[in-house]
């Protein structure tokens, strides 16, 4: 409001504010970029997290987030879901599966938590229990492990 109020001035024949004028205006860009840039970063940040997470962030993450954060990681979370599923066949493909590749197919896990019964592809139903130990298909039990109800143990 005062840039506008000096450019006023200025155009009336003051000269002397056209640098002051150039100033403010330069500050605001540079303001306009910083914030640009931070939400930028907060936007890969969130982008992340569905990699990381999965498709249900924990709450002491979102408690943190606003409503258009939230709301524009349910849009990425449905876009990025309707590729997987467009891509891969029938069942279509998971990518946030193996976000690094595996060494073996199977882990040795323990539970770190009671979960309830788990469901392998033979039709085999394993029961996982707090402390109980499985050896498990690494691609079936990633995303329990990123969700802290598995750990993968170390030989």
């Amino acid at each position: 409001e005062r840039n506008q109020a000096d450019v006023s001035e200025a155009k009336l024949g003051r000269t002397d504010l056209i640098f002051l004028i150039r100033f403010r205006h330069c500050c605001l860009l540079r303001n306009q970029r910083c914030l640009l840039a931070y939400l930028y970063d907060r936007l890969l940040r969130i982008r992340a997290l569905r990699w990381e997470y999965g498709s249900v962030l924990p709450n002491t993450i979102q408690f943190h987030m606003s409503a258009e954060e939230v709301e524009w990681f349910n849009r990425y979370k449905k876009s990025l879901a309707t590729y997987m599923r467009s891509v891969g066949g029938e069942e279509g493909l998971d990518l946030t599966q193996d976000i690094k590749p595996p060494k073996s197919l199977y882990i040795e896990v323990r539970c770190l938590r009671d979960h309830g019964e788990f469901e392998i592809d033979d039709g085999t139903t394993i029961l996982l229990k707090k402390n109980s130990q499985h050896f498990l298909p690494r691609w079936k039990c990633e995303q329990l492990i990123r969700q802290g109800v598995l750990e993968h143990v170390l030989s």
